[in-house]
C-alpha cells in the first residue's frame, strides 16, 4: 500500500451484509439464499459469522423474505433496498446512508449474504485495518468482506452492479489487501449449492 493517506484507527465499526439480490442464476426452488446446510440457511451462515466478528449487523433485504433467525438475531438491524433490482451499488448506498447517520461509526465492512464460507476470522482481520479501504484476500485474490473507512464514503458508486470495486481500481493507493483464510466462494448456482452443501459437517465421510 503505497502513499496511504493518514487515517486514524477505527473506534466503532459496523458490519454490513448485502442480502437483497434476487439470485437470477439460481434454478433451484425457492431463493438461494435459503438453501440449508447444517440446519442454517446461507443468509444465516453469513450474517453468524459477521455478527460472532463484529456484534452489531446491518443486513440489507431486498428480494427474499429473510429466516427469523437472522431478522431477530440480537445485533441483527435491517432495512430494506426497494431499489434492489437496480444493482448491488444501490443496496451499498443504504447501508451507507443508514451508517452516515451516526457519527459513531468510523467505518462500515461489507461482505455478501450469499458468501456463506467467509469466517469470522476474516472479518475481524479486515475490521482492524487502518487503510481507508481494506479487502481480504485469499490465496492473492481480492474478494470480500471490504473495509470502508468514513473517508472513502463519498468515492462510492451508488447505481449499476459494482459496489467498492469501481473505487479500489481507480484509487489504488487508499487499498490495502487483508490475507485471510477461508472460502470466499458465492452461492450463485445450483451446482454451488450442491458443493457448498457436500462440506456438511453432519455428512458421513
Amino acid at each position: 500500500m503505497a502513499d496511504q493517506p493518514h487515517v486514524k484507527p477505527v473506534k466503532n465499526v459496523l458490519a454490513v451484509v448485502l442480502a437483497a439480490g434476487g439470485g437470477s442464476r439460481f434454478a433451484g426452488s425457492g431463493h438461494k439464499l435459503l438453501v440449508q446446510r447444517d440446519g442454517r440457511t446461507v443468509v444465516e451462515h453469513a450474517v453468524d459469522a459477521a455478527r460472532e466478528a463484529l456484534g452489531e449487523v446491518l443486513v440489507v433485504t431486498g428480494a427474499a423474505r429473510l429466516p427469523d433467525a437472522v431478522t431477530t438475531a440480537p445485533g441483527v438491524h435491517l432495512i430494506h433496498n426497494p431499489r434492489w433490482a437496480e444493482g448491488q451499488a444501490t443496496s451499498l448506498a443504504a447501508a451507507i446512508t443508514f451508517a452516515a447517520d451516526d457519527d459513531a461509526i468510523d467505518a462500515v465492512v461489507v461482505g455478501l449474504g450469499d458468501q456463506p464460507d467467509i469466517t469470522a476470522d476474516a472479518w475481524r482481520r479486515v475490521a482492524s485495518s487502518a487503510a481507508p479501504i481494506a479487502i481480504a484476500t485469499y490465496n492473492g485474490r481480492r474478494r470480500n468482506p471490504v473495509r470502508l473507512h468514513r473517508s472513502a464514503w463519498p468515492l462510492l458508486p451508488t447505481t449499476g452492479d459494482e459496489g467498492a470495486r469501481a473505487v479500489t481500481r481507480l484509487r489504488a493507493e487508499l487499498v490495502e489487501e487483508v490475507p485471510c483464510s477461508g472460502s470466499p466462494d458465492d452461492i450463485d448456482t445450483l451446482e454451488d449449492v450442491l458443493r457448498w452443501q457436500s462440506k456438511s459437517s453432519t455428512n458421513s465421510p
